[in-house]
């Protein structure tokens, strides 16, 4: 009976292995898919290159290095958060998912793949990211391997954190249209996350705000990896508060993974062929 599962499990994670690599291969070899997950975070680095030449305040950094983690942070959060959800839901409306359902062990492979797929993403348009910004901008720690170290930590405790919360996203919503509202929502938390500029400038009301919500731990964490310590004053209570981020992105991580398996168990229960066919004519009315 062990050994039955054992086998079962194998042979899941091998064809969730397989499905991973299929899709991050398409993913990195298209560059169009690759320019719709890097407009923002590039976009976001162009502006921060012409308009952050100011130093942090107190500090010999500029407010375009200081912003790099925080556009870093955003990254984790569109591409893993925004896009495991996207993928779900594109993927419930064409009848991807219910062809997964059909076959055996599918639905586990199925999901195995898309989470690695989406993390593999995440690392891989970090790195892309990281290039341009090494010789754009003065004052990234880039050069200690302790910095090397912190960044991949920090960056394993934020896919952890946001992929269980982008698969129930994924789950309830019931098409991509609908996901719009969730990139707004995140837009808005950018902007007040800390990620363009110090979150201490903004009101102390906006401060809490930004602090409940995974985008601005992630850009501290990741800040406290590639800064210089004097930098830290210029955060809240004067330091990285490594522990207090470790302790809400894993609260998070712990929100997601016991919300997820019951929204994923829920929504595949209810996928049927009338399901898609319901869907599909939706999309046809919403074309003409």
């Amino acid at each position: 009976m062990t050994g039955g599962a054992v086998d079962k499990g194998a042979v899941t994670l091998r064809a969730g292995l397989d499905r991973a690599w299929i899709e991050f291969r398409q993913t990195v070899t298209s560059v169009a898919e690759l320019l719709a997950w890097l407009w923002i975070p590039l976009a976001a680095l162009t502006v921060m290159y012409f308009i952050g030449d100011d130093p942090v305040p107190g500090t010999g950094v500029t407010l375009g290095a200081q912003a790099i983690p925080g556009i870093l942070g955003m990254n984790v959060v569109f591409t893993a958060l925004l896009g495991l959800a996207m993928a779900l839901t594109a993927d419930r409306e064409d009848g991807t998912l219910l062809r997964a359902k059909a076959t055996p062990h599918g639905m586990s492979a199925y999901l195995v793949g898309k989470v690695l797929s989406k993390a593999g993403m995440t690392v891989a348009t970090m790195v892309i990211l990281l290039v341009p910004t090494a010789f754009l901008f003065d004052g990234l720690q880039l050069d200690r391997v302790s910095s090397w170290v912190d960044l991949v930590l920090v960056l394993l405790l934020g896919l952890v954190a946001t992929l269980p919360i982008g698969a129930v996203l994924g789950s309830l919503f019931a098409n991509v249209q609908t996901l719009g509202f969730i990139t707004l929502f995140i837009m808005a938390l950018v902007a007040v996350s800390g990620v363009f500029y110090p979150i201490t400038a903004l009101p102390a009301w906006l401060q809490f705000v930004g602090q409940v919500f995974p985008v601005y731990w992630l850009g501290l964490g990741l800040r406290s990896a590639l800064l210089p310590d004097d930098l830290a004053l210029a955060e809240i209570g004067g330091t990285w508060r490594e522990w207090e981020m470790v302790g809400v992105l894993g609260l998070w991580a712990v929100i997601g993974f016991v919300l997820a398996p019951v929204v994923l168990r829920r929504m595949a229960r209810r996928e049927s062929g009338s399901a898609v066919a319901a869907r599909r004519e939706q999309l046809a009315q919403r074309a003409a």
